[in-house]
């Protein structure tokens, strides 16, 4: 065979192969409000080979960004996987989308209203739409939700990929949509409903107010529980230097970490980032006639402070947090209270 024969038939494999391999793989649609939160956590899972946000469902043919936000073209805003099933499942995949939305909203999805932002699953096939029934049920019988799941399973049609500009949006406007996420509503759903830490060693919960009481003096009641604010430069931890962690003075949740507190020139406890972003939780707080982002835990639901982005380097952010939210543990007594697990982060720090 001649050298140019040679060639010919590789190609011909090569392009054989690579078909084989596309028909291995198969594709998942969901509809879950905003497509642009719906891209990250496919996209980083193992086995998903591609993501693309667009629309699906409605009648009208090549639709356009202007006529899906009208809502009159029946279209969902949504997004398609290809996914290999030999590295992860549908089943998999399914799990992941309810954890992206509220399945109970029936008009939208957080801040977004109206038909082009309702949630559903559209399958592909009918073994897609046995597992999603199923799981839907499941989610349903688990109580999670007081309200009835308001998610649709609806038979795959048309999907017709968004403008250039929506895809990987996460990405190529990564601040922007960040605030959008966060302002929307669904950061902190998420978080609050989906991602609650579960704890091996200890068990953080709110008490009952009339322990709490017990619990605090006037002045950490009134900043915890009525969302109050202590003076400035007389509270206890606001020059504080020690190292340790803070806490939540009536859940014990690990908040903050003094390797990541500095002076603010405030007069109260200032840090550029929490221990862990999943004890916090972040509100739009709108007293007094400003917009600011209030800063709670999440199982104490106690009010901490408030968070600011005119801190220093690497974050940029500014926690400005009450004392009188807090409690103090010394890095020597970390142990002895319950927080041995923190006892690295000032190990590594030495090194």
């Amino acid at each position: 065979m001649k050298f140019k024969g040679w060639i010919m038939l590789l190609v011909t494999l090569f392009a054989l192969n690579c078909n084989d391999k596309d028909n291995q793989y198969q594709k998942a649609t969901f509809a879950g409000g905003c497509f642009w939160c719906l891209e990250p956590p496919f996209e980083n899972m193992q086995g998903v080979i591609d993501v693309i946000s667009g629309y699906t469902g409605g009648k009208t043919k090549n639709p356009t960004y202007e006529e899906i936000s009208s809502g009159q073209t029946g279209h969902y805003e949504a997004v398609q996987v290809t996914f290999d099933p030999k590295k992860v499942t549908f089943s998999e995949l399914v799990e992941v989308f309810w954890q992206q939305i509220d399945p109970t909203d029936g008009g939208g999805q957080f801040a977004d209203r109206g038909s082009q932002y309702l949630t559903a699953i559209f399958y592909h096939s009918a073994e897609q739409k046995r597992i999603s029934e199923i799981s839907k049920l499941n989610l349903s019988e688990s109580k999670k939700f007081k309200k009835p799941i308001a998610t649709e399973i609806l038979p795959s049609s048309e999907f017709y990929p968004a403008e250039d500009y929506h895809q990987d949006y996460y990405k190529t406007n990564s601040q922007r949509y960040k605030t959008y996420k966060f302002y929307s509503g669904r950061e902190t759903f998420i978080k609050t409903v989906w991602q609650k830490p579960q704890n091996n060693n200890k068990s953080y919960s709110k008490p009952a107010d009339d322990q709490i009481k017990k619990m605090l003096t006037d002045l950490q009641y009134k900043v915890t529980q009525k969302n109050g604010t202590e003076r400035a430069f007389s509270n206890e931890f606001w020059d504080n230097k020690k190292p340790g962690i803070y806490v939540d003075i009536v859940s014990g949740e690990p908040l903050f970490s003094s390797l990541d507190k500095f002076k603010s020139g405030t007069g109260w406890p200032s840090f550029t980032k929490p221990i862990d972003t999943k004890y916090i939780v972040e509100k739009i707080d709108q007293s007094f006639g400003m917009e600011r982002i209030e800063v709670r835990s999440l199982y104490g639901d106690s009010h901490l402070g408030h968070l600011f982005e005119d801190g220093p380097n690497p974050t940029g952010l500014r926690y400005c947090i009450n004392s009188a939210s807090l409690k103090f543990i010394p890095v020597q007594e970390l142990e002895k209270e319950g927080y041995g697990e923190f006892l690295k982060l000032f190990e590594t720090k030495q090194k």
